[in-house]
């Protein structure tokens, strides 16, 4: 791959492993590109995996983009300066809308779509918009040098199945000490982040897409429950859509594995469905 001339957008932080057909994996709102690992290791040994942390998480200096497009664009940046011309895309979470919004506005830049515990639409009034309102009221306590560990006791009974708590407490803990001690602006960008879903509707966007998709819904997320998955995939004009059993909205953390066979199996069968008869 050669690399393009340099971009007027920042270069978002990344990290390429890995060799073969490039996979863009997009971060949840929370996560940083180090969550990926168990997702990312099987993947790189079939495809060049290339992850990022968006402007305003951790790695990469905020503040965040104000739209969804915003983010496609810095996305679109960062493939530039490696070269990429063409990549299937895999996002989680918020990483799956800004995905969405790829593949949408740049369809020649995208050549399979996977969306991950993700969501058409955030309506007013719906337990989905007010988790978003409460974990931005946290963010804003946290700036202002409150517990910012309880951005993630907000987040985790919507994002966690209750099984993956209980088995894996001390993991949680330890994240919880982690971002206790985040500065104030990695609060205030993550507060700025979480505005995008505002309001948020794809449905626009779902039609415009052109590539292939899979859809992925967790069995028991409460961010953006199944239900949601299941519109998504109905809108999108060639999706297929997979359910992960037991899983939380973290399905990344809590289910890698599963999450990994599903995208490599996906990419293999568009492969084979676009070469020559």
């Amino acid at each position: 791959m050669s690399r393009a001339p340099a971009s007027a957008l920042p270069v978002l932080a990344h990290r390429v492993g890995g060799g073969g057909p490039p996979l863009l994996l997009l971060n949840g709102g929370l996560m940083s590109m180090a969550a990926w690992e168990a997702v990312a290791a099987p993947l790189e040994a079939r495809h060049t995996v290339v992850r990022c942390d968006f402007r305003g998480q951790l790695l990469t200096p905020g503040p965040p983009p104000p739209t969804l497009d915003g983010h496609a664009a810095d996305v679109a940046a960062l493939l530039g300066h490696l070269g990429i011309e063409r990549a299937a895309v895999a996002g989680t979470s918020f990483g799956g809308l800004v995905a969405v919004k790829l593949a949408a506005s740049r369809p020649e830049r995208v050549s399979a779509l996977a969306v991950l515990s993700a969501t058409d639409r955030v309506p007013a009034g719906t337990e989905e918009a007010a988790l978003a309102d409460k974990l931005r009221n946290a963010c804003r306590a946290a700036a202002a040098g409150g517990d910012g560990g309880l951005v993630l006791d907000t987040l985790a009974p919507h994002t966690f199945s209750p099984a993956w708590v209980a088995a894996e407490a001390g993991t949680y803990l330890h994240r919880r000490r982690q971002i206790a001690g985040l500065p104030a602006t990695w609060f205030r960008d993550l507060e700025a982040l979480l505005a995008v879903l505002e309001g948020l509707d794809l449905r626009p966007d779902l039609a415009r897409v052109r590539c292939p998709a899979l859809v992925v819904g967790a069995e028991l997320d409460r961010t953006f429950p199944l239900a949601r998955s299941r519109a998504l995939a109905a809108a999108l004009p060639d999706a297929t859509l997979e359910t992960v059993e037991g899983a939380g909205h973290a399905v990344v953390v809590e289910a890698p594995a599963r999450v990994a066979a599903l995208v490599e199996t996906f990419l293999a069968r568009v492969g084979r469905e676009g070469e020559p008869a």
